[in-house]
């Protein structure tokens, strides 16, 4: 076999073993109706898409009224989205896949014609999208959502969710300093900042202990940095892995446009930055790495730099399904 390394299987903490360690990268297909429901060019673009790959993570799909954030977003919100999670899971195990339902709020990125009244929010006020501030209880009921879409997920038959909490999404809205200015406990200090993440991770974990599914899968996607002056540092990203770690998580997936970028600020520039979150995770949880990798020598390769445990692909699948 050529490439072996892509195509040994990982056994993560919980006992659930993945067949390789290829990963279908959570893409938007824009290709759900306007319930949020599976149709039938999404039930095309999805099927026979990525035999071989050992997991597949959903397009983003929406935990709460007020941040849809695509036109043709999937739903996972109540007992009406069911059926449709049911088919998009069992397209992925027909596959060989095991399935994973990216759970996700747009925040300010949301589209205000999308969501009921017009309106959006944010962590903060964001004057240039219109998006309010949440209010406290919002933020509550925000949380809430990952706990049911995850529960959700679960009755659909899903291996197990992906918190998105990457590309300036409301999970990163509320972790960085520059989207997030509130003066209370959800923002200013780091400890405040990661106080949403660390709770949307304690809400869809409690969902797993409750119907004590020890085999649920939970992963989390982060990105490591943000450009601007208050924007998320390497060292801050250090900071939420340390956290990230002490919870009942099976992974983590960094979110890059290149697997080979080199860091920013806040660690050292001129070592790359997988390499550095691979080394302070310290193997307490498998990494998924991504970011311009086509061909199968160039995922090996990623691979074999021993930077992450998993290699996620995403236009490459586009392109050619039958990759693996």
């Amino acid at each position: 076999m050529k490439h072996p390394n892509l195509f040994q299987s990982y056994t993560f903490n919980n006992g659930v073993t993945v067949s390789n360690r290829l990963a279908v990268a959570p893409m938007t297909h824009l290709a759900s109706d306007d319930n949020g429901h599976i149709t039938a060019e999404e039930r095309q673009f999805l099927t026979d898409r990525f035999r071989g790959i050992g997991l597949f993570i959903s397009a983003a799909t929406l935990v709460h009224d007020g941040g849809k954030a695509f036109y043709g977003q999937p739903e996972a919100i109540g007992p009406e989205d069911l059926p449709s999670l049911r088919e998009v899971a069992r397209i992925a195990h027909d596959q060989g896949a095991k399935a994973l339902l990216q759970i996700h709020h747009g925040g300010w990125q949301s589209i205000p014609e999308l969501n009921p009244n017009g309106e959006i929010f944010a962590p903060s006020e964001h004057p240039e999208t219109g998006a309010k501030a949440l209010t406290e209880a919002q933020i509550l009921s925000i949380i809430d959502g990952y706990g049911r879409a995850a529960e959700l997920a679960l009755e659909a038959g899903f291996d197990g969710v992906e918190i998105h909490g990457a590309n300036n999404y409301l999970i990163q809205q509320f972790f960085s300093a520059q989207s997030n200015r509130r003066t209370d406990a959800w923002g200013g200090s780091l400890q405040n900042r990661l106080r949403f993440p660390l709770a949307v991770v304690d809400a869809v974990t409690a969902v797993r202990d409750k119907h004590a599914k020890p085999e649920f899968i939970i992963g989390y996607r982060f990105s490591p940095e943000e450009p601007g002056e208050n924007g998320i540092t390497m060292a801050d990203t250090f900071a939420l892995i340390d956290a990230l770690v002490r919870k009942s998580l099976q992974y983590l997936h960094v979110s890059l446009w290149d697997f080979y970028k080199k860091a920013r600020r806040g660690a050292d520039t001129d070592r790359t930055r997988i390499e550095q979150l691979h080394q302070h995770i310290g193997g307490k949880l498998p990494l998924i790495g991504v970011g311009n990798l086509y061909t199968a020598s160039q995922a090996a390769e990623a691979l074999a730099t021993g930077w992450a445990e998993f290699i996620a692909l995403g236009k490459t699948l586009l392109i050619n399904p039958h990759w693996a």
